[in-house]
């Protein structure tokens, strides 16, 4: 009977330990965002790429700006980096000089093309981080202006390269498109790219569409989607519904739908979150949800497919398919 009772004693207090690890690994959790920051900053991928993929510390420092006080810390950042799976790391031929390589994260953080440095840059910025201090006091008013606009854009040439190689027959033999408050066209332009035959065009603000380049096939349009949308075969939206709430996105699609040129082989592309879509996989779930955390507190939202297709009926289009093959994001087909 004695031993029972200590039994559960000892049960007791796992369960106590447990919690505490658990909040302690929640409290500290911004530890990692800041370590992939000072990676970013102190461009040691770079570093690393430079050494031909491998690298010791030795070799790290002499292409990044460090006090050399700074040496013996560089070894705990990348200690988290490698437990994070941002670099790897083995052991070297030297004792206790480990080498470190790139992962595949990592080498989204070096080169032209896919890389992922400037929206990382801009994610992690002070302006955006701290921003999230005052979380607890922006769910005590009533409402209030989002603290900044989220800048979609930086990631265009990477996603939109996926979507043309993995997603093409979603824009194969179409007439023409339109991307809705485009931007500057990256999108577009990588779209025009793949398929030539699709006549592109970019629907923004003015003063946006004046600072369009000239050195390209794609035609930029001013105006605004809440008024009206140019006509095309292919109405698309990269990252934009989730900026909105409901009264808005409805508004902007039923727009989307006067455009359709043809109501019969006419369709929306809208590229977006679709939260519980695709993996199950933790991360990638947690990644949506937290997401949604992010987009909330900038006046935004991601949806999950019961709220996709409230809106998407409300505006009065007759079915959709979601195709989860883009990370934790998806494309949305929705015809009228």
């Amino acid at each position: 009977m004695t031993l029972s009772k200590k039994q559960g004693a000892g049960t007791d207090q796992q369960a106590l330990l447990d919690a505490q690890l658990q909040l302690w690994h929640h409290t500290i959790a911004f530890v990692k965002s800041m370590a992939l920051k000072a990676a970013v900053d102190l461009r040691i991928a770079d570093a690393i790429h430079l050494h031909g993929g491998s690298a010791t510390l030795s070799q790290i420092v002499t292409k990044v700006t460090l006090h050399p006080s700074k040496i013996p810390c560089l070894r705990r950042l990348m200690r988290v980096l490698t437990l994070t799976g941002v670099f790897s790391v083995n052991s070297g031929a030297v004792v206790d000089e480990p080498v470190y390589g790139l992962t595949p994260a990592s080498r989204l953080l070096v080169g032209p093309g896919l890389n992922q440095t400037p929206f990382l840059t801009l994610m992690l910025s002070t302006f955006f981080v701290s921003s999230f201090l005052g979380l607890d006091e922006w769910f005590q008013h009533e409402t209030g202006p989002s603290p900044f606009e989220l800048a979609n854009g930086r990631d265009s040439g990477f996603i939109m390269d996926v979507v043309v190689k993995e997603c093409g027959d979603v824009f194969r033999g179409v007439g023409s498109l339109v991307d809705v408050a485009g931007g500057l066209g990256g999108a577009t332009q990588t779209i025009a790219k793949a398929f030539p035959d699709v006549a592109c065009s970019v629907l923004d603000l003015s003063h946006v569409v004046a600072n369009a380049p000239t050195d390209t096939t794609v035609k930029y349009i001013a105006g605004d989607m809440f008024e009206s949308i140019p006509s095309a075969n292919v109405v698309f939206l990269k990252w934009i519904l989730h900026d909105w709430g409901d009264a808005e996105c409805v508004k902007i699609l039923k727009n989307c739908k006067k455009a359709i040129a043809s109501q019969e082989e006419g369709k929306v592309v809208i590229l977006d979150m679709v939260v519980g879509a695709g993996s199950s996989d933790e991360k990638h779930v947690e990644t949506q949800i937290v997401f949604d955390l992010f987009m909330m507190f900038i006046n935004g939202t991601e949806r999950d497919e019961t709220e996709w297709k409230k809106i998407i009926f409300e505006a009065g289009f007759s079915r959709y398919k979601i195709i989860p093959v883009l990370g934790v994001r998806s494309i949305i087909e929705v015809y009228p």
